[in-house]
């Protein structure tokens, strides 16, 4: 059977448009069983199951084990007991044992004083409750590489960045739970940079004692918004000294911000090369169906479960972060429960509708957008309204259109119409600023910019 198994998951592993499924929700499978022309294949949570029944993935698994040998005319996914999880964990962390980990812990017993570190951790952010997509899979898979061999060359420091309520603060203290987890030797601390300036000035004013030992004999510090450092110099040149302690002593450095670290405000060139001498990774906006499955793992969570045309609508209508994706879902299940109602797809329509209008200024109007886009870019509205095809003036008024379509839910012909232009060339722009919101956080920050703008 195990055989069987690890035969179709190298097939799998093969397919490229299965490779991401395959690290997320099968590399931990096991396949229990098959009988009855049933296979039955183990996953670690109903997230794994609910994405593994999709007829995409579920086809190209039930076909793989066909062509294997296996006589089999229906899959099912019972979720791993916490005992199985548990036992499973301990197996794998017999056979393989962290070098750097485990040099750590010796340094440690041999050099380092014993002070009681609070790791303040949040036990809830763990890899099994983040939804890994498109946008954040190579911050998670980073994440996991960290956690397996903390004080690895290649991962250290590791540098996350991105918007708010994206999910870094999550995948960051779920490193320290791993690591924890595996390692209970191994001392984590999270802080805010905020928390590291509060310490520093305690320490001038009031000589604390204790302060370089507790930033400086941790194996895995944690520092979230580091952005907040911009203008502190002094802290800077603390926070010099302290990665060099750590990193020198192959300890694990990892680090947050709202930014990448070449445009955090006058943050200092060892400071911003220090950060980019590890692994410096992204967190986008999540697309369309990890927005969907954030919203269907959340209902699941508070026992609920939407239909899927439900979770699509919500997908479709909140294109922001997770934090207010998650607000969503628990709004409409207390609204659902407040009403004794089922959260269906009406009940979504109308809180969504008078969100939007509480959300939006009465006077907010595609003359009001076009206006302050050309402020914003400083681009004569005669131009924004002409036929130029200038590299400047065209991006304008592409962004327009994108906040129009967003903003006031015109359709694509209706903003053509403003524009005198064809709805697909409309549609083509709005998708290109779609795209650079995605990928470049600049364009992101400007979006965030005009859209305060219009909501003066």
């Amino acid at each position: 059977m195990d055989e069987l198994w690890r035969n179709v998951l190298e097939e799998l592993k093969l397919d490229p448009s299965f490779a991401t499924t395959h690290k997320m929700f099968l590399s931990d499978s096991e396949l229990i069983s098959i009988k009855n022309g049933v296979a039955h294949i183990s996953v670690r949570n109903s997230f794994a199951l609910s994405q593994l029944k999709k007829e995409r993935f579920y086809n190209k698994i039930k076909n793989s084990l066909i062509n294997h040998g296996a006589t089999i005319d229906k899959l099912e996914f019972p979720v791993m007991s916490s005992n199985s999880k548990n036992k499973k964990t301990s197996e794998l962390s017999k056979k393989t044992k962290k070098i750097s980990a485990q040099d750590l812990i010796s340094k440690n017993n041999k050099t380092k004083k014993n002070i009681s570190v609070n790791s303040n951790l949040n036990p809830k952010f763990t890899f099994d409750n983040f939804i890994v997509g498109s946008s954040n899979d190579l911050a998670f898979f980073s994440a996991q590489a960290v956690a397996k061999n903390p004080g690895g060359e290649k991962y250290n420091p590791l540098y996350f960045y991105g918007g708010s309520g994206l999910g870094k603060t999550h995948l960051m203290q779920a490193i320290g739970n791993e690591i924890k987890r595996n390692n209970p030797n191994l001392s984590v601390l999270y802080i805010t940079i905020e928390n590291f300036y509060r310490d520093y000035i305690e320490n001038v004013y009031s000589k604390k004692q204790g302060y370089a030992e507790k930033y400086r004999n941790v194996d895995v510090l944690i520092i979230d918004d580091m952005q907040f450092i911009t203008g502190k110099e002094k802290t800077q040149e603390e926070f010099f000294h302290t990665f060099n302690e750590l990193y020198n002593a192959n300890k694990q450095i990892i680090i947050s911000s709202d930014r990448a670290p070449s445009i955090i405000h006058k943050l200092t060139d060892r400071l911003k090369s220090r950060f980019e001498s590890g692994m410096v990774v992204d967190i986008q906006l999540p697309d369309l169906e990890m927005r969907q499955a954030i919203i269907e793992f959340k209902s699941e969570a508070s026992g609920n479960r939407l239909e899927p045309d439900v979770s699509l609508f919500l997908a479709e209508n909140i294109r922001t972060n997770i934090r207010e994706i998650e607000g969503t879902v628990n709004q409409l299940l207390a609204m659902a429960e407040f009403r004794h109602e089922k959260p269906d797809i009406e009940l979504a329509k109308g809180m969504i509708q008078r969100d939007s209008r509480i959300s939006r200024p009465q006077h907010l109007n595609y003359k009001k957008i076009i206006d302050k886009t050309c402020k914003f870019y400083n681009v004569p509205k005669d131009d924004i309204l002409s036929k130029s095809r200038m590299k400047e003036i065209n991006h304008a008024r592409q962004v327009a259109c994108y906040l129009m379509k967003y903003e006031l839910k015109m359709s694509f012909p209706q903003i053509g119409k403003i524009f005198s232009r064809d709805h697909s060339t409309i549609m083509n722009g709005v998708s290109k600023i779609e795209k650079y919101i995605k990928l470049d956080l600049e364009m992101r920050n400007q979006i965030q910019d005009l859209m305060d703008l219009l909501h003066e």
